[in-house]
């Protein structure tokens, strides 16, 4: 069982009471728990339902990270940071502008991003924090929302730009995001996590090109969460964006992009150099 190098990626440390929540594979076979010190704690039932620790502690070492949640739905922002909405001239949303990613377009820590062999053009990266939802809810306000957050995670969410803006008559907002290995989620959801004091940061071959306050959130988690529930029901394991900053660059076949949130990890995948066979 190889390791991967994403697991550098992760402090193991507990700040502020939080846990770090992971999905991992060993020898054939899947598991989850909390992450602390190097040592996963394993756990038995569901991660947002009922679980207990089984007893069993497995070194980080030993396993290769899994995306910590498969989503049913896989939600993202466009337009929800201060500065960025100034940079484009854009006006200052009061509702989410929201489009969907394919649950198939998720991978976790160190799978290779694989651009579709029919596309040629521009691939983005777009570090963004995570919402991870615990619970169902629907028509919550804030409070509800609030409590429906399980916790937040780094993801990476990656766009097809040629293919985004080929039809003038139609963005295509999904299809440009949703190519299979574009969303990747990682490595850890972290609970207990204080979203205000979080930046979330980007390195391409280890150059910084992202650097932003997550505070700078023009809509917040939970006012993000309370809206969307108004017009869906949002299932426990749905993932939210919560949108980008400036910074977006094109990424070329080869590099290494690491999307890095204190607190949670850094999520570090490379972008194939051809359209080989994707991690899981």
């Amino acid at each position: 069982m190889d390791s991967g190098a994403g697991c550098a990626g992760l402090s193991g440390k507990r700040l502020n009471h939080m846990a770090l929540w992971v999905r991992f594979a060993r020898d054939g076979e899947t598991g989850f728990g909390t992450l602390a010190d190097g040592v996963i704690t394993a756990h038995t039932g569901t991660m947002f339902g009922d679980n207990a620790p089984s007893g069993e502690v497995v070194p980080l070492e030993t396993v290769r990270l899994l995306a910590p949640v498969m989503p049913r739905k896989f939600i993202g922002l466009w337009n929800n940071f201060h500065e960025l909405a100034a940079k484009l001239g854009t006006s200052v949303p009061d509702q989410p502008l929201w489009f969907l990613k394919s649950p198939d377009s998720v991978v976790g820590p160190d799978a290779e991003i694989v651009p579709p062999e029919s596309y040629q053009g521009k691939v983005l990266y777009e570090g963004e924090l995570g919402i991870v939802i615990g619970q169902d809810i629907h028509n919550g306000d804030e409070a509800a929302a609030e409590a429906a957050i399980f916790g937040y995670t780094a993801v990476n969410d990656v766009t097809a730009l040629d293919i985004l803006n080929a039809d003038p008559s139609f963005p295509q907002w999904a299809r440009a995001k949703s190519c299979d290995t574009f969303g990747p989620i990682g490595p850890a959801i972290a609970t207990g996590f204080n979203w205000q004091e979080a930046r979330i940061r980007v390195a391409l071959n280890g150059r910084e090109r992202q650097n932003y306050p997550a505070s700078d959130m023009i809509l917040s988690p939970a006012r993000i969460v309370s809206l969307l529930s108004r017009e869906m029901t949002l299932r426990a394991g749905d993932v939210i964006a919560c949108g980008t900053s400036v910074g977006v660059l094109p990424m070329r076949p080869g590099m290494v992009v690491e999307v890095t949130i204190d607190g949670i990890g850094t999520l570090r995948n490379t972008v194939a150099q051809k359209a080989d066979a994707v991690a899981a």
